[in-house]
């Protein structure tokens, strides 16, 4: 187990060193003149060529690769100061380093996917199992019905609604904001319930119709239908033999919907006026702000990356037959 972990770290490390270089390249073969971007309307050739040499465009772009790839391992040197690794650069817009603007979003984009994730993880695969245990009863065809219908809303479409029934037109609820967890913990989930909510529907509708077909499947396995065979109890070999082998396919589609909601959820921060790494996004491009936008593509990068390593070490864990390939 240990070497196919540090199988999946290497391959981790090199991947991300990969999209770092493919996007250090990205940025230095744009056509955009960079420092005349950060430099603004009516700047001067002086004020010009010093925000050039301050960002390091004057440099051979080998050195320019060098000093971005070990300011993310070491930090960089800037002229207002030291960025501290991991350092992702300066802001053009603000002029904050890029690293620190990242990590004061966070906290909201980690909030809102764990509260969504707990919800449509509970609702979803709780639903789909209890489906296919009462394969073809009433609770059956409510679970299939209630998540076809779930599934064809979008966030977009049901974030306005909820926010005019629940906040404008009745005020039984204040607008979403976010409050620290460690600030106020009841705060936190009364700001954030909504978007959670909202976000978790879509997901819970598609994991509850997963989570019932991977069980169907499970069930009708031979190893199954043998234990069923010698008499073992329904509720034991649903429990014992069934439901691990399920999960399989929940794990690897979880891994990519967190890695995609943690990378920023843009639609739900949007809808929802929230200031997170979706919203950091999108202001980095209408900002034309490159060194933010490639922040937030390496940061979204390197949770994909993170998730998929733990998905392939549950993976592993669940079946064997993995980590022996």
């Amino acid at each position: 187990m240990l070497q196919f972990i540090l199988r999946r770290l290497v391959g981790a490390v090199v991947t991300l060193f990969l999209i770092g270089a493919a996007t250090f390249f990205l940025f230095v073969a744009a056509p955009s003149d960079y420092a005349s971007l950060a430099c603004g309307r009516d700047c001067s050739p002086a004020r010009l060529e010093s925000i050039r040499e301050a960002l390091g465009l004057n440099l051979p772009v080998a050195q320019q690769f060098w000093d971005f790839m070990s300011g993310i391992v070491v930090g960089r040197d800037f002229p207002d100061g030291h960025c501290a690794a991991p350092c992702l650069g300066q802001s053009f817009y603000s002029g904050d380093f890029v690293w620190d603007t990242i990590m004061d979003r966070f906290p909201l984009t980690l909030s809102l996917t764990a509260g969504a994730i707990l919800v449509f993880l509970t609702i979803g695969i709780g639903a789909g199992m209890l489906a296919a245990y009462r394969r073809g009863s009433t609770v059956d065809k409510l679970a299939t019905g209630a998540s076809m219908v779930l599934s064809s809303f979008q966030i977009y479409f049901l974030g306005p609604i909820v926010l005019m029934i629940f906040v404008y037109s009745t005020g039984w609820v204040e607008s979403p904001k976010y409050v620290p967890f460690t600030e106020s913990p009841f705060g936190w989930l009364a700001g954030l319930w909504i978007p959670m909510v909202v976000m978790a529907t879509i997901f819970t509708a598609q994991y509850t119709r997963m989570a019932r077909a991977s069980m169907i499947e499970q069930l009708a396995e031979e190893h199954v239908r043998t234990a069923r065979a010698k008499g073992m109890a329904k509720k034991y070999v649903f429990f014992r033999y069934a439901w691990r082998g399920s999960l399989i396919p929940i794990v690897t589609v979880l891994g990519i919907d967190i890695s995609a909601l943690l990378g920023g959820g843009v639609v739900t921060e949007l809808t929802f006026s929230l200031q997170g790494i979706g919203r950091l996004a999108v202001d980095g491009a209408v900002n034309k702000d490159l060194p933010l936008t490639m922040g937030v593509m390496l940061f979204g990068a390197f949770f994909i990356l993170l998730l998929n390593i733990l998905v392939d070490i549950v993976y592993a864990w669940i079946d064997p037959r993995v980590r022996l390939s």
